[in-house]
């Protein structure tokens, strides 16, 4: 069965709720996730320091990176984790992965893209394979509110995030399990 991870940070539980809708549309594409959240107690002193996750992420298909954008990047948990990934560029474990991205703002165009050229370019270096989220709103109303093909961008509203914004996150949940079973039309 194809195994996709979602890496990401969340302080507020809009990135987590993003996470976990995401992780739905993965099961409903019958593939498992394997859902990460990094928690304050993996960091130490600025550092990133469960090394376990990382030998988790060898033997999946893909990585759904998610944080949310402060100050037009993504979170500081969430760079210690990319910046502990650095042996793992070494090994090249990532390498040929699909990658997609995901994030929360507190404003409509609030730099959110900012933090998914972040992920992209993360994927890079690790040679992974970037997904946008093409032409999502094709034939389903209210996906992809924000018009970005780039990865999920939502922000809250004052009363949690729109539900078009959470089909946005379920929708790349399954067009991740399409992309990796070849299947682009469904």
């Amino acid at each position: 069965m194809l195994r996709i991870a979602i890496i990401y940070h969340s302080v507020s539980d809009h990135t987590h709720a993003l996470a976990t809708t995401i992780a739905e549309g993965i099961q409903a594409g019958d593939a498992d996730p394997l859902v990460y959240r990094i928690e304050p107690d993996v960091i130490e002193h600025g550092r990133f320091i469960d090394q376990k996750v990382f030998t988790q992420l060898k033997d999946v298909d893909a990585i759904i990176f998610g944080a949310p954008t402060y100050m037009g990047g993504p979170s500081a948990q969430f760079k210690a984790f990319a910046d502990a990934s650095s042996p793992t560029w070494e090994q090249q474990d990532w390498r040929g992965k699909l990658a997609a991205g995901f994030t929360v703002g507190s404003q409509t165009g609030g730099d959110q893209s900012a933090t998914l050229n972040y992920f992209q370019t993360l994927a890079s270096q690790h040679d992974m394979l970037w997904l946008s989220l093409g032409r999502a709103n094709i034939g389903v109303e209210n996906i992809n509110p924000t018009g970005t093909t780039h990865g999920v961008t939502a922000h809250e509203t004052g009363e949690g995030l729109s539900e078009a914004c959470l089909q946005t996150a379920f929708y790349l949940g399954q067009h991740m399990v399409r992309a990796l079973k070849g299947v682009w039309h469904t």
